[in-house]
């Protein structure tokens, strides 16, 4: 394992540290060296923050408020409120929501600012182990830190351009009405919540048989049977061979040879290192095929004072992730600091319709770690006291995984609404070993969904 050199070496080097990205893990980094003392720079082409404020978790949690507020119009009568849903303006809420998210940029900006880092703008490259070049201009650190994100991919065939990724969903100036979202993760699986919730005709096309591929089995049947009873079309088993215009639509022609027409065709088939561009091999930093950066437990890449975290590391891809990994590097860095992420028990959340709430291992992966007969699940599905009242009722599923005779939680799922909300307490209870009985100790707190969690036989 490499030793981290804290010491200041600002008369050798334009900077003590330079990060190479603005995204939410690079910022971090920076501005936590920067309180440190250390004389940091970063560099950013774009707009800061990166993908999670930009086109991530900040303006895709407006848009899934956006649906919430919406669907729960559905109820609304059932409770006597004489409310009738007149529209949609799409135009509003997006606007809103850009302006919302300039607003952080320039927080970000302010941020940077007030903690002494040197912004500096532009796209940079390696010269060598200890230089960047940005337009030309080089700057020089003791410590480099990689935190460039990722990026959306498309698959290579005729007319992909045709078709929007991740980034252009948040570029749509109106609301489609017809549309096929083509990838089975939580990327597409949250866009077509937003957008058939909002008004659009969603299809969901994905290769395999079920969406969320890595979640537990559970999980995924009950999100597909709540997708589709909401009017979600899913296709399963479905592959695009060519994308065309044709009368100012898409004609999306599938493997099979049929084909359909669509107003707006999105790719969100998954998302790769942004790494091409950083010329890696000439500071001899080793790099997968795919562009992941190889990094130690301490972050560090193959040359030991250039670091790589966030995205392009192949670990977690949550932005949560990438500052504490950043924070932790800077503590390490100039704070003799020893502690490094952990990336076990990390809670996460996909903004579905309904949510979804996981951490730990599913169903699947702790039978495979611990065998079946070390193994107790606790499983529970029921209608959250909301829908009381109402004809149309969502229903949520719990289920917690427990392992070994004291029965400690190793998973916990749930898919319902509040399912993001409910999720974090229970991390922290499992995060610090929570067995099944520790669970069952808790006083459930009544009438709410999270009581289920405490009462699982």
């Amino acid at each position: 394992m490499h030793s981290d050199n804290q010491d200041s070496t600002s008369n050798a080097y334009d900077f003590d540290l330079l990060v190479i990205g603005g995204g939410s893990g690079g910022v971090a980094t920076a501005r936590r060296a920067a309180e440190y003392g250390a004389k940091v720079a970063i560099i950013e082409a774009d707009r800061l923050g990166g993908t999670c404020v930009n086109v991530g978790c900040v303006p895709k949690k407006i848009m899934w408020y956006g649906a919430q507020i919406k669907e729960s119009l559905s109820v609304a009568a059932d409770y006597g409120l004489d409310v009738t849903d007149n529209g949609f303006n799409f135009s509003k809420l997006q606007q809103a929501r850009d302006t919302y998210v300039a607003r952080l940029n320039g927080i970000y900006d302010t941020l940077l600012a007030k903690s002494g880092v040197t912004l500096i703008r532009g796209y940079g490259k390696f010269v060598d182990q200890h230089t960047i070049s940005v337009d030309a201009q080089h700057y020089s650190a003791a410590h480099i830190v990689i935190a460039t994100g990722g990026k959306p991919t498309r698959p290579d065939i005729p007319g992909a351009h045709l078709g929007i990724d991740s980034d252009g969903f948040f570029e749509l100036k109106t609301l489609p009405q017809k549309v096929i979202i083509m990838g089975a993760g939580y990327i597409g699986v949250e866009i077509a919540g937003v957008l058939n919730t909002l008004g659009s005709d969603v299809s969901q096309a994905f290769r395999g048989d079920k969406l969320m591929r890595g979640f537990d089995e559970d999980i995924r049947d009950h999100l597909q049977q709540q997708m589709t009873s909401e009017g979600i079309r899913l296709l399963s088993g479905h592959q695009p061979s060519q994308l065309e215009t044709v009368d100012s639509q898409i004609k999306v022609t599938w493997q099979d040879g049929s084909n359909e027409m669509v107003d707006c065709f999105i790719w969100a088939t998954g998302r790769i290192p942004n790494t091409a561009g950083l010329d890696l091999e000439k500071a001899d930093i080793k790099a997968t095929a795919k562009g992941l950066i190889e990094v130690d437990e301490n972050q560090h890449t193959s040359v030991p004072h250039i670091y790589a975290l966030g995205d392009i590391i192949g670990e977690i891809d949550l932005t949560p992730v990438a500052i504490a990994t950043g924070r932790k590097l800077a503590a390490r860095l100039y704070q003799n600091q020893t502690a490094t992420q952990d990336f076990d028990l990390v809670p996460t959340v996909v903004f579905s319709h309904p949510p979804i709430g996981t951490i730990g291992l599913s169903e699947q992966q702790a039978k495979q770690q611990y065998g079946d007969k070390d193994i107790a699940i606790y499983q529970s599905t029921f209608t959250p006291m909301v829908y009381a009242l109402s004809e149309h009722k969502v229903p949520t599923l719990m289920k917690v995984i427990c392992q070994g005779e004291n029965q400690r939680v190793v998973g916990l799922h749930i898919v319902g609404k509040d399912a993001d909300e409910m999720l974090q307490g229970f991390g922290v209870a499992i995060k610090m070993k929570a067995t099944k009985a520790d669970l069952d100790n808790c006083v459930a707190i009544h009438p709410t969904s999270s009581e289920e969690l405490v009462t699982l036989r």
